[in-house]
């Protein structure tokens, strides 16, 4: 068992490293922006759920789908970059607190109208 500190480290450690292997790796369609959001590690480290947010938020599961299609080559990837054993096999989940991101959204969308006319 990894001790809180430890699983701490993993997390960033880990959303750090995945979230620059989607960024290098994962060609998602050309309106789409993913970010990895969070990484909660179980406390064994064998086991990790990756959040992702997704704008706009109605291409999640587009985005998701692409993801778990290339799950095996990104986990591949994050386990040849990580000097740790065991690296901890990932899931990715959809973040559930998106409303703050959605306002931000509409804001935009509200700009880029105003600016068009």
């Amino acid at each position: 068992m990894a001790t809180e500190k430890r699983v701490k480290r993993i997390n960033e450690l880990l959303k750090r490293q995945i979230g620059q292997t989607i960024l290098e790796e994962v060609d998602f369609p050309k309106n789409i922006l993913v970010t990895v959001s969070g990484v909660e590690t179980s406390q064994d480290v064998t086991h990790c759920k990756v959040s992702i947010a997704v704008f706009p938020a109605s291409e999640t599961k587009n985005a998701l789908a692409i993801l778990q299609k290339l799950i095996y080559p990104i986990q591949k990837l994050v386990n040849r970059s990580l000097r740790m054993r065991p690296v901890p096999q990932i899931r990715f989940v959809e973040e559930k607190d998106m409303a703050p991101a959605q306002r931000v959204e509409a804001i935009l969308e509200n700009i880029k109208i105003e600016e068009s006319k």
